[in-house]
């Protein structure tokens, strides 16, 4: 390969694409076992690489030449093959925090500032803390003097910065730090970048803190490394139009609403028309129970019902780039919105409550129940949702319209 990323498991990643937004080569994942490494670098069938966990400190020894950043910091994540056939090696990540916070706004002159995690990325984020002015910078690990048990006792705490892989996919939904029990915290930056918004900055978003999450410093840190390989700067405007892309691309269309809404129907065409994957949280729940959903609710009781629901909610949240629809109960409980909100946008479908249909709708088989139900989840559906649209024509229409407001305001980023 010419291009690419060198790692020892890397899984799902959005690299490929948004090197080729960037500079339009071809980039390839490479998967590497810590024995096959040196072979591969010796071998030097590539003309640049990125480099991830846990290889970031590795290659150094193999560099003839390092970057001012790789040698402040002491790792590197940007290999650069020399027409001698040296391996030169910089720190892209460092240009890439920084960026990240810059463009949050997240000011660390004067802050006391807690980095989580010991790997090579927490060693870029503390270099980083220290040249931007941070007052103090700490490293908190699960063993050291300083670790997650102690750490609420550093009430000064300003900023926190994760360089640690806690809630990265597919183990979302975990935080390091309970943020609520620092007093003194004005902003929140994670690296890692799937989910979009993590455990940590959803906690974040929820006391109203400055936040920024991984995918910004992915997109800078790959142009900056761009850069490196091809010899052409990539201008800042070029950069924010693939992170905008990029952000678009993965970020789920989510659609809430009463039981009849047409969340089903429109989303199916919203997906089509937007060419992604469409998944139906009522038809998931039934294929995962073995029943259609009266029968949960008649043999198993509500309970039951919504204890499923989380669970192909947790699973469903975790994709990128779908659309999904929800069953109407599925913002009712708290512990569901986390799940729809890591990646994805909420849009809440409204009709008519004499166009709602009644038949099939095990807690709304009357008009009457049917009007106490939507005055009782009317709050949990304008808290809930992002956007807000009326489903009143043909199903076309409103997916078109469905379509065009989230193209405007579907990103996440």
């Amino acid at each position: 390969m010419e291009y690419g990323l060198i790692g020892e498991k890397l899984g799902h990643s959005h690299s490929p694409r948004i090197h080729s937004l960037l500079a339009g080569y071809d980039y390839q994942l490479k998967e590497l076992p810590p024995e096959e490494l040196p072979a591969f670098l010796a071998r030097r069938d590539f003309k640049g690489l990125n480099v991830t966990i846990p290889y970031k400190k590795a290659v150094v020894p193999f560099c003839a030449a390092l970057g001012e950043g790789a040698r402040r910091i002491g790792c590197v994540n940007t290999l650069v093959a020399r027409p001698d056939g040296s391996l030169f090696g910089e720190n892209t990540d460092y240009f890439g925090f920084c960026y990240t916070l810059r463009r949050s706004g997240i000011d660390l002159r004067g802050r006391h500032v807690l980095v989580l995690g010991t790997g090579g990325t927490s060693l870029t984020a503390s270099r980083a803390a220290e040249d931007l002015g941070a007052a103090s910078v700490e490293r908190v690990s699960r063993q050291g003097a300083l670790n997650y048990e102690n750490v609420y006792d550093r009430q000064e705490t300003n900023i926190i910065l994760n360089t640690a892989p806690v809630g990265m996919y597919p183990r979302n939904g975990a935080a390091a730090v309970d943020l609520s029990r620092f007093s003194r915290l004005e902003g929140v930056a994670d690296v890692v970048y799937n989910p979009l918004k993590t455990a940590l900055l959803l906690q974040a978003e929820a006391l109203g803190l400055p936040y920024a999450g991984g995918l910004p410093m992915l997109v800078a840190q790959a142009a900056a490394a761009a850069a490196l390989f091809t010899g052409a700067d990539v201008p800042e405007e070029r950069m924010e139009a693939v992170l905008r892309q990029v952000a678009a691309d993965v970020t789920n269309l989510v659609l809430i609403g009463m039981p009849g809404a047409g969340k089903t129907t429109v989303g199916a065409l919203a997906a089509k028309a937007l060419g992604r994957p469409f998944f139906d949280a009522d038809a998931a729940i039934e294929e995962r129970a073995g029943k259609p959903i009266p029968r949960i609710f008649a043999e198993e009781g509500e309970a039951a019902f919504r204890a499923l629901e989380t669970e192909v909610l947790a699973e469903l949240g975790k994709r990128s780039g779908a659309v999904i629809a929800t069953g109407g109960g599925a913002v009712l409980l708290q512990r569901n919105l986390p799940l729809l909100r890591q990646n994805g946008r909420i849009l809440r479908l409204r009709r008519p409550l004499e166009r709602l249909p009644l038949e099939g709708r095990p807690l709304s088989a009357s008009p009457e129940r049917l009007r106490e139900m939507e005055r009782e989840r009317e709050p949990f559906y304008a808290a809930a949702a992002d956007i807000t649209l009326d489903n009143t024509g043909a199903a076309a229409d409103t997916a078109a319209a469905v379509v065009r407001a989230f193209l405007e305001r579907g990103s996440l980023i």
